[in-house]
């Protein structure tokens, strides 16, 4: 089949959902199709940016390419997820948040602007009404689905998959560091981890591995880090390798990862590649469907204090750490989440139903 990944793109910036768009092209061709990503340009600023980029993509026409018919079309991220095309699936990896659960956030720009409320309903009213367009619809966590249920009563499969290079983390003898690999940005609290180190009765060491989103930003975590005493404590090795990474995961203590309701979260699952336990918080969304308290790692409460006794608590069983980086290994091989599953599910729905068929009776979306 020919099929089209429908993702959106802030041209220049590179995350998560980017890498998760590649692999699933590559896990496409490797099972005998043909896959090209439809990367749409997004901006979000002013919000009447957002509605202009909305129309744009209910106009484009990907139905066929040079006179060959495009087969299937998957839907990823907002709004390219709201192009049209007749034999659709969407695998959301997360809505527009600030217009949904980060809208009472001091995380949401969007409703401070004179016209964000209107912004905000037409988003919701575009998502209730074209979502369903679907043949299936499925999520990439259960967290993503519990939100599509939450705001727009509309229901999806939770669908796993491995993060990149999944076979390549491995596991050594831990030094005395404990270690967070991700972007630097507010949603990702670096500056509530700086707060809780500070905190601490116990000598512990926090390596940031990550670029900022803004520079500026970084400067002032810095800059927090001296005030509080604790820069001495802390490593910042900006934007690694990804064989840098796997070493700095493999060779650490246990691994932090404390951001704000994470849709999903690669770092949790690259922690138990690694063989690490994994420190998070009891509102970080996706890592939660995996941690299993005091088995697999450990979940404290979103505040500065509860995480220094959670920090002090880890480096003080550095002997126990082992065990549960290892149940964490066992954990994850028991889910048996791989790219087989996720591509037959994807292309299993449409490719057996018509494309003006009843949508009621699709695989993964009961309406």
């Amino acid at each position: 089949m020919k099929i089209a990944l429908l993702n959106t793109q802030v041209p220049f910036v590179v995350g998560g959902a980017e890498m998760h768009a590649d692999n699933l092209k590559h896990a496409l061709i490797e099972h005998g199709h043909q896959a090209e990503l439809v990367s749409i340009p997004f901006k979000w600023y002013p919000p009447e940016r957002i509605l202009q980029n909305m129309m744009a993509c209910r106009m484009l026409d990907i139905t066929e390419s040079c006179g060959d018919k495009i087969d299937l079309a998957i839907g990823l991220r907002f709004p390219a997820y709201l192009i049209p095309h007749p034999n659709k699936v969407l695998w959301i990896l997360h809505q527009y948040r600030t217009a949904y659960d980060l809208w009472e956030s001091p995380l949401c720009d969007l409703k401070h602007y004179p016209n964000g409320g209107e912004v905000r309903a037409a988003i919701e009213t575009a998502d209730r009404a074209l979502l369903p367009e679907a043949k299936a619809i499925f999520s990439n966590s259960q967290n993503v689905s519990n939100r599509l249920k939450k705001y727009c009563d509309i229901d999806s499969t939770p669908l796993y998959h491995p993060p990149p290079n999944a076979e390549q983390f491995y596991c050594e003898g831990a030094e005395p560091y404990f270690f967070y690999p991700s972007r630097i940005t507010s949603t990702k609290r670096q500056s509530l981890v700086i707060e809780a180190l500070a905190l601490t009765q116990q000598p512990v060491v926090m390596y940031f591995a990550g670029s900022a989103e803004e520079p500026d930003y970084e400067n002032k975590l810095k800059q927090k880090a001296a005030e509080l005493g604790v820069s001495d404590r802390i490593k910042w090795l900006g934007r690694v390798t990804d064989q840098e990474k796997r070493q700095f995961y493999a060779r650490s203590l246990a691994v932090v990862f404390p951001p704000v309701d994470e849709d999903y979260g690669y770092i949790t699952l690259e922690a138990m590649l690694s063989r690490k336990a994994v420190i998070t918080l009891s509102d970080s969304g996706g890592p939660l469907e995996f941690v299993l308290p005091d088995e697999t790692g450990f979940i404290c409460e979103p505040s500065a204090e509860s995480l220094a006794n959670q920090l002090d608590h880890c480096w003080s069983i550095q002997a126990q750490l082992k065990q549960i980086g290892e149940n964490g290994y066992a954990h994850y091989q028991a889910k048996n989440i791989n790219w087989h599953t996720v591509v037959e599910s994807l292309i299993s729905s449409p490719v057996t139903a018509s494309v003006d068929g009843d949508l009621a009776q699709d695989k993964g979306h009961q309406k």
